[in-house]
């Protein structure tokens, strides 16, 4: 498997709609984007409400079309048949046929991607059990909760053997339970070699499995990068202790701010890894015992919303 081959690329895409009396009011919900995605990754596009973000899987699956600029699916013009046919989606807020039970929603649209019977009836049950849906699934969609919908639907986009995966909001209504399956899955599926291209506002779950993250808003991108390049550190060391002498102040003095988050910790700024061993030094010349020390990073959700309130400021 080639990890630098390219499965999915995108260069100077726009899209307009028209809307308002007459149809003369235009917005623009992708504004001049460029992106490339590599096989096997598990790639995050994140964005406020609104930022073109379902949008862009759209024109990537053809289901919105006029576009400006290219969009490239393993070479192909994006929503081409022949790019679809190795494609898999699981749309956000998706509606299954509530008349059908869960075993013919699986027959239904694995033969629409162009199985036939007998290799959808092989493939089904593997994909039910793993997400805990085989024991209910001759039972019909209508009796389903909105949880067990979505772990359905996630099985229903896997079930042609797909190169390609579109995940839009895939936890959404599931339990923690259903979540780490989730997860566990995305990581099995990229293991495999199967790119994951992953929209989803719960932004610990897209730091815990995302290799590239995308942050958008008002149809641009803002910024690209690693998980690590967009939760840096900040400068600030954490010390867990099993208990703070009450001369702590004096003890650390002259290493900058110092803050009690709780009884049993502390929080240092550092401008160095020798301030923090000198820091180390202190404390255990002191007496004190130190059970774990933590670099404090950005969160990828405070990233997230610093990036945005600051684009929009």
């Amino acid at each position: 498997m080639n990890t630098n081959e390219s499965v999915l690329r995108i260069h100077d895409l726009s899209k307009e709609f028209r809307g308002g009396a007459f149809w003369r009011r235009r917005f623009r919900a992708i504004d001049k984007v460029d992106l490339e995605v590599c096989r096997g990754s598990v790639f995050g596009l994140l964005g406020p409400n609104g930022a073109g973000k379902t949008t862009l899987i759209k024109i990537l699956l053809g289901l919105v079309r006029g576009h400006g600029g290219t969009a490239e699916v393993f070479g192909l013009p994006a929503g081409s048949s022949e790019s679809r046919r190795r494609v898999g989606y699981l749309p956000e807020a998706h509606r299954l046929p509530n008349y059908l039970t869960g075993w013919q929603v699986m027959m239904l649209f694995g033969m629409l991607a162009g199985r036939d019977r007998k290799d959808v009836e092989r493939r089904a049950p593997a994909l039910l059990e793993r997400v805990g849906m085989l024991k209910d699934s001759q039972r019909k969609v209508k009796e389903y909760s909105k949880g067990m919908q979505q772990r359905l639907g996630l099985a229903q986009a896997l079930v042609h053997e797909p190169e390609l995966v579109f995940l839009d909001e895939p936890t959404d209504g599931v339990d923690p339970v259903g979540r780490m399956t989730i997860r566990e899955m995305v990581q099995d599926l990229k293991d495999a070699g199967v790119t994951v291209f992953l929209n989803s506002h719960l932004l610990m779950e897209v730091e815990m499995i995302c290799d590239r993250v995308v942050i958008m808003d008002h149809g641009r991108i803002l910024r690209e990068g690693t998980v690590e390049e967009l939760t840096p550190k900040t400068g600030s060391v954490r010390f867990e202790l099993r208990s703070v002498p009450d001369d702590i102040e004096s003890v650390l003095e002259g290493f900058g701010e110092l803050r009690r988050p709780d009884a049993r910790s502390l929080e240092l700024d550092t401008t160095s890894d020798e301030q923090v061993d000198s820091a180390i030094d202190r404390l255990r010349a002191r007496g004190v015992s130190i059970t774990a020390i933590t670099p404090r990073k950005l969160s990828l959700e405070q990233s997230f919303i610093d990036l945005v309130k600051g684009e929009r400021a």
